[in-house]
């Protein structure tokens, strides 16, 4: 066990106390010209006052599936997760207000996982609006851990991708992480106060996909071991408050900004004071709004 380990997220000792989810030893304006697609296709230009949205009044807004990774096996090297099941209670109570049929998944290995993201994406998504996963685990920099080892992010979703899950095409996929993303901390900066669709149309695989990290690529991912992390605990608080009001993106602005300025750890010395800044990453191609 790693000095930091030891001091900054003992199970015990420092309970209620900030620790991270990785392993124990790491311590448009203007004009717009019509787009020639191909040799002979033209797409009409938006006009620049028209707001286009995603189809929301589907039978159902969707399913919202949540991993909560909490116990790992010995050989991993992980710590369990405490405070993890705050964080399922709020998202269970925030998804469902907003209307999704919410499935929580607890302590599943990399195989397990994968399995149960397979059999969601056959099922048939024609009256759903969306799809949503949650994943609550340790992590590295592209890796998600299953109770039992790390799998690749990117071969988790790929089962959702626009040419594998025909009845979600066109349809927004949102996925949100808490986990860590490498092992660097961010120690903060001091800075002064101031104040109708084409009935058929070819799209990208990769379209329509919204990825939201709990951290920027490289660093720790915070989470208090009595309330749960800083980033699902702004994640539903915002949505709670704003989640049938603003388009996900003003929604996830405020996320950031909560996390950013209202969160810093409490730990050892060493690890005290440190922030996290949330990760947006859209392939949307639509504004999401949650009032199915």
């Amino acid at each position: 066990m790693s000095e930091f380990e030891r001091t900054a997220h003992p199970d015990g000792a420092m309970s209620g106390g900030d620790c991270i989810d990785a392993r124990p030893s790491e311590g448009t304006g203007g004009n717009v010209q019509k787009q020639h697609v191909g040799d002979n296709k033209e797409v009409d230009p938006i006009p620049n006052d028209q707001c286009i949205k995603y189809k929301m009044d589907y039978q159902c807004i969707g399913y919202c599936i949540i991993f909560n990774n909490k116990h790992f096996d010995p050989q991993t090297g992980m710590n369990v997760r405490n405070g993890t099941d705050e964080d399922v209670g709020r998202l269970q109570k925030t998804f469902k207000s907003l209307g999704f049929n919410v499935q929580i998944h607890n302590d599943k290995s990399c195989s397990d996982m994968s399995k149960t993201l397979v059999d969601v994406s056959m099922k048939d998504h024609t009256e759903m609006a969306s799809f949503v996963c949650v994943i609550l685990s340790h992590g590295e920099e592209g890796l998600i851990y299953g109770t039992d080892g790390a799998i690749k992010f990117n071969e988790l979703i790929r089962v959702f991708k626009g040419n594998n899950c025909k009845t979600l095409v066109g349809k927004p996929k949102m996925f949100f992480v808490q986990a860590c993303r490498g092992n660097e901390f961010d120690s903060g900066v001091e800075v002064d106060s101031v104040g109708e669709e084409n009935s058929s149309q070819k799209i990208p695989i990769e379209a329509d996909f919204l990825y939201v990290y709990s951290t920027a690529p490289g660093y720790y991912s915070w989470r208090n071991t009595s309330k749960g992390s800083w980033f699902i605990e702004s994640l539903c608080h915002v949505l709670n408050t704003y989640g049938k009001k603003l388009e996900i993106m003003q929604i996830l602005t405020k996320v950031n900004h909560k996390v950013a300025l209202e969160f810093e750890s409490v730990s050892a010395p060493e690890y005290s004071g440190m922030k996290q800044i949330p990760c947006i990453i859209s392939m949307l191609t639509k504004e999401v709004y949650f009032n199915h």
